[in-house]
């Protein structure tokens, strides 16, 4: 029940408040809209991540928002974003991907050094998905090429995953003292299909039951078990592995001519954040904050990792050297051979 005191204030402040009544429906029909262009296994951790981050926009701006993504294979991102698709924020596999943006001039050259841990809000590794009992007995890279094992990895050409697993496996080849263009090019004649990318890796291994191993990011491994059995398969990590950070930034471009740069900011920042490093943790990915990435130590073993600075020069060198035309990867992989 309303009491009105005095009909002459109550119809002023009716007045006053006509405008803002009158403009909700407007914005609630008219969300304003962000576009997180991303690689294939961020699927789940961003659904879950826009969600929140759209109410607490809402609560705190009094303004919907609607966070669309696009998935795919990292490098395959870069280059649709290059090619036109209006990207606000890219959230993809590697910074070479990102670099690559950058030097079409959509992305600002300094974007590593705009947020915390070189714009790498959560970081992953690399592992090997087996059936369960793991049959083969696949514990270490060398394993991995011996006579009758398949190999599932996606194609370094389009996918981050595939390159961070390249290096990976490069990297374990000089630890055992092996030539690791010969152990690189014997792994990939024991692959019997390239993906274009990591989800589409794990699909094949998973539910087309081709292989006997997947080289795979760790939140995809603890995805597949979590959604598809433990009693199916299960994860193997190698003695050795690589430190994968995925990259965040800004499209400048953009956001600039979209009027979203507010958005954008607060949706990387957001991703640092004590929610937004839970969301990472709960989706497998290993969070920066030390204090949560303790809590989970079970779920995220201690591991001997190589980093790409340390072991390749940097992304740059690396991409170069291993995946450019008429390098490395170019010259070990054959189909059909």
């Amino acid at each position: 029940m309303v009491t009105m005191r005095s009909p002459i204030r109550s119809g002023r402040r009716a007045l006053l408040a006509a405008p803002a009544l009158l403009a909700l429906p407007a914005r609630a029909q008219r969300p304003r809209e962000l576009l997180n262009v991303s690689y294939d296994p961020t699927r789940e951790f961003y659904r879950d991540y826009n969600a929140a981050f759209a109410r607490d926009w809402q609560a705190q701006h009094q303004q919907p928002v609607r966070v669309n993504t696009s998935h795919g294979g990292s490098g395959r991102q870069a280059r649709a974003v290059i090619d036109g698709l209006a990207a606000d924020v890219v959230t993809l596999a590697l910074a070479y991907d990102v670099d690559a943006i950058a030097e079409r001039g959509l992305i600002a050259r300094d974007w590593i050094a705009r947020l915390p841990q070189n714009s790498a809000p959560y970081t992953s590794t690399i592992v090997f998905l087996t059936r369960k009992g793991n049959p083969k007995g696949l514990r270490d890279w060398p394993d991995l090429v011996r006579p009758g094992i398949a190999i599932i990895t996606p194609n370094p050409k389009t996918s981050g995953g595939a390159r961070w697993n390249y290096l990976a496996a490069w990297a374990a080849a000089q630890r055992h003292g092996q030539d690791p263009e010969a152990f690189l090019a014997q792994l990939f004649r024991q692959v019997p299909v390239l993906d274009t990318g990591a989800r589409g890796a794990t699909t094949t291994f998973v539910q087309r039951n081709q292989g006997d191993v997947l080289l795979a990011w760790e939140n995809e491994a603890h995805l597949a078990l979590q959604e598809f059995g433990a009693e199916r398969f299960e994860i193997v990590y190698p003695p050795l592995s690589i430190l994968a950070e995925p990259s965040v930034a800004m499209v400048d471009a953009n956001v600039e001519r979209r009027g979203t740069r507010d958005l954008a900011e607060a949706y990387l920042r957001g991703l640092y954040a004590p929610a937004g490093q839970e969301a990472a943790a709960t989706h497998f990915y290993r969070p920066r904050d030390p204090a949560l990435l303790a809590k989970n130590a079970r779920r995220f073993p201690t591991l001997d990792l190589v980093t790409v600075d340390g072991a390749f020069g940097g992304w740059a060198a690396a991409q170069r050297t291993h995946f450019s035309e008429g390098g490395v990867f170019d010259r070990i992989y054959r189909p059909g051979r």
